[in-house]
């Protein structure tokens, strides 16, 4: 009687753990409709692959600045379009931030910031335009200039010592180029610059100040001569290792000084080591904004090509020519220039072996009569040596007059 009840206890108690198992087995499958969480183990699921644009950059690069108000009208953008068509002309740079801290592209922040201006509405359809034609697109982006942001952000600003935000000679505003959230600002902007589709980011005033009181400029770290150069190498180390990535090239302007220069000018610029850390260096050769007797020459807005042939001269003996893409001039102060004195830089370019270059109007309307035809974009031709030699004979100073450039870039 015993043997039989153990036995049938022993039975049961097997039973019921069977039944146990087998429940537990099957809520832990099915999740029993979600109620249970499964201790099955999920493989995860492999994370898509980012895509990297590739960009495809012309043999050389010539190129005209264009603001974001004339990218915005039909008007100027048909001329720019007729350019772009018939000549050599291959590369269009838009601004998307300006000196003033307007910015013209949609970006994230824009609403807490308060800078986002909408000069060009149909930037979607213009940059599609851009692509479909082939135009290499080149977003240029003011960093350290800035009117507008410290409206917000006033403990971004250069301070004079007594705390107030510190001006320049014409009312300016600057911030602080060893602020990383300044930084961290800017490159978000070229970081929808790159989404919208352009295919270099430029990067215009990586600078300090070279006007006004600078001795009673205040920095958020204690500064010395040899800080602003590495500060604004640093920049662009940060800038070129964010974007680069994403398969775009990295670009900056300098002052045309700094092609000869062997300090950073008071402001930072160092040519040699800035371009190191970016894809294309910008030197602006502009020759109406050298001071009279620069690199010996009398009146360097008279004579376009001595002046752009010295400085860029001295460039290539310092900066991978390939790296060189110089802004050249299209614009008259105090001497005219027309379709012989931009020629007259372009061949400077040349006889530097320099195939690339950029064309700056303050109106963003440029000498169609100074530029060769389509056919001749992916190449050029030097000066024989004895016309070369006819033009010019002089010595290559190696002044530093940042004063040179009281209200230039």
């Amino acid at each position: 009687m015993l043997k039989n009840l153990l036995k049938k206890t022993a039975l049961s108690i097997l039973f019921s753990a069977f039944i146990i198992l087998w429940s537990w087995s099957f809520l832990s499958s099915w999740s029993f409709f979600g109620i249970f969480k499964s201790t099955k183990k999920i493989q995860p699921k492999e994370k898509p692959v980012p895509e990297v644009r590739v960009v495809v950059k012309p043999k050389y690069v010539r190129g005209i600045h264009l603001s974001a108000w004339a990218a915005g009208s039909k008007k100027l953008r048909g001329k720019a379009d007729k350019l772009l068509e018939a000549t050599e002309l291959n590369s269009v740079v838009i601004a998307v931030k300006e000196y003033e801290g307007e910015v013209y592209i949609p970006f994230k922040g824009q609403t807490e910031y308060k800078t986002f201006t909408n000069a060009i509405p149909d930037l979607d359809q213009y940059m599609k335009h851009l692509r479909e034609k082939g135009i290499y697109t080149i977003a240029r982006i003011v960093v350290f200039k800035d009117n507008s942001i410290i409206k917000v952000k006033p403990e971004w600003a250069v301070k004079t010592k007594s705390g107030k935000i510190w001006k320049d000679d014409a009312g300016n505003s600057w911030v602080d180029p060893y602020n990383k959230e300044v930084w961290d600002y800017n490159l978000n902007i070229a970081d929808r610059a790159v989404e919208l589709g352009f295919d270099e980011i430029q990067f215009d005033y990586t600078r300090f100040p070279s006007d006004g009181n600078m001795k009673d400029c205040v920095y958020c770290v204690k500064t010395s001569s040899q800080a602003p150069s590495v500060a604004v190498a640093a920049f662009l180390r940060e800038a070129a290792s964010r974007l680069k990535p994403k398969g775009v090239n990295v670009s900056v302007d300098v002052f045309g000084l700094t092609t000869t220069s062997t300090d950073d000018m008071g402001i930072g610029q160092k040519i040699v080591e800035m371009a190191r850390e970016v894809d294309f260096v910008s030197p602006m050769v502009y020759p109406s904004h050298y001071a009279e007797g620069e690199y010996g020459i009398p009146d360097p807005d008279k004579d376009p090509y001595k002046t752009v042939y010295t400085s860029l001269n001295s460039a290539v003996k310092r900066v991978p020519k390939e790296k060189l893409r110089p802004y050249l001039q299209d614009f008259s102060i105090q001497h005219h220039y027309g379709d012989k004195e931009v020629r007259a830089q372009i061949q400077a370019c040349y006889d530097n072996d320099i195939g690339s270059w950029l064309l700056w109007n303050p109106r963003c309307e440029y000498t169609g009569k100074a530029l060769k035809a389509k056919k001749f974009q992916d190449s050029y031709e030097k000066s024989p040596e004895e016309i070369k030699k006819e033009k010019f004979q002089t010595k290559i100073s190696t002044a530093t007059q940042a004063s040179a450039f009281p209200s230039g870039k």
